[in-house]
């Protein structure tokens, strides 16, 4: 991973420019989507941290978990950061997210904190939805995220219907709806995404796509393994989701796409969570620790950004390692 970084990434004096790896398309012109990412030190520096602390807090959720301070159900993200920080660097605040269970992450790049969201965790008062949710269903309205969803495919319709709003208020915004491959057989999907299309909503689907689940591989629970082209004539791509600078462009396509009138765009991000499913699964009884620890080596989101670093100035490199101390303590 290292190598090939390093061998692509080109650097100046003011920027940086990244080669964005190939992508799949269905009812697009690929050559319409970005071949490059723009990008400096100092913003590279920014989704590092980003996404080292949001894996940070990551584990002291497991932590508290094991202790048995925290109640119901647990479902972490560690491995799956350059989505939730990819996203949110493609769209503004003004835009809306509504995800599945899966959500510390998008929590925290709205507004969320280590001690609102582990406090919510905790069942405590200063929780992010006052305790009453727990890790599944943290929100914030206010800052146009609506969580946070206990059921399997349940969001899609309300992330749908969020875009109608967008629409019929004639606003520049859009809603990025996600969904893991578990849903992606969901009926409410297609139902949701038909309406989509015939109205021309500004809706994102995009399908996180890690491959198990609950613990069952894509190739054994879906016929069509292409789930950026299965919601019919919504046009689609599948995006390496463990590049951060590709999602960002991707999700900074799409919406662009969206707002020209054009209605919903289908996004399947590859990406890999390291922990299981929930807290109950060890995660290896459907792949192996080498398996894991090869995703680690070759693809992990944050030593690709770090990585993109090592071709700067030592500078550069310095920060790097001054930065990540300080964020695991905090």
């Amino acid at each position: 991973l290292k190598q090939v970084v390093a061998k692509h990434a080109v650097r100046s004096l003011s920027s940086i420019t990244v080669p964005l790896p190939d992508i799949s398309v269905y009812r697009f012109e690929k050559n319409l989507f970005p071949q490059k990412a723009e990008t400096n030190r100092e913003e590279m520096l920014k989704y590092f941290k980003a996404m080292t602390f949001q894996r940070r807090i990551e584990i002291a959720c497991d932590e508290i978990y094991k202790m048995k301070q925290a109640r119901g159900f647990c479902h972490l993200m560690d491995g799956q950061e350059a989505v939730a920080v990819g996203i949110e660097a493609g769209i503004t605040l003004q835009d809306y997210i509504i995800t599945a269970y899966r959500c510390h992450g998008f929590m925290l790049g709205r507004g969320g904190t280590p001690e609102k969201i582990l406090g919510e965790m905790m069942g405590k008062l200063n929780g992010v939805s006052k305790g009453k949710g727990g890790s599944m269903h943290m929100t914030s309205q206010k800052n146009r995220f609506f969580g946070g969803n206990g059921i399997v495919g349940a969001q899609i319709p309300i992330g749908t219907g969020l875009a109608y709003g967008i629409k019929y208020e004639e606003k520049k915004e859009v809603c990025v709806t996600l969904y893991g491959d578990g849903a992606a057989n969901q009926g409410q999907l297609f139902e949701a995404a038909n309406m989509a299309m015939l109205w021309k909503l500004p809706v994102i689907y995009v399908c996180e796509n890690n491959g198990f689940a609950m613990g069952t591989s894509v190739a054994r629970a879906s016929a069509n393994t292409n789930l950026y082209a299965r919601l019919d004539l919504i046009p689609g791509a599948r995006i390496n989701g463990q590049h951060i600078y590709a999602v960002r462009e991707a999700i900074k396509f799409a919406k662009e796409w969206c707002l020209s009138g054009k209605g919903p765009v289908c996004l399947e991000l590859l990406t890999y969570r390291y922990h299981g499913h929930s807290m109950s699964d060890s995660g290896l009884t459907y792949r192996t620790r080498e398996d894991i620890q090869k995703v680690r080596k070759e693809r992990d989101p944050i030593m690709t950004v770090s990585y993109t670093h090592l071709t700067l100035p030592t500078k550069a490199q310095v920060q790097i390692s001054v930065v990540a101390e300080p964020l695991k303590k905090k």
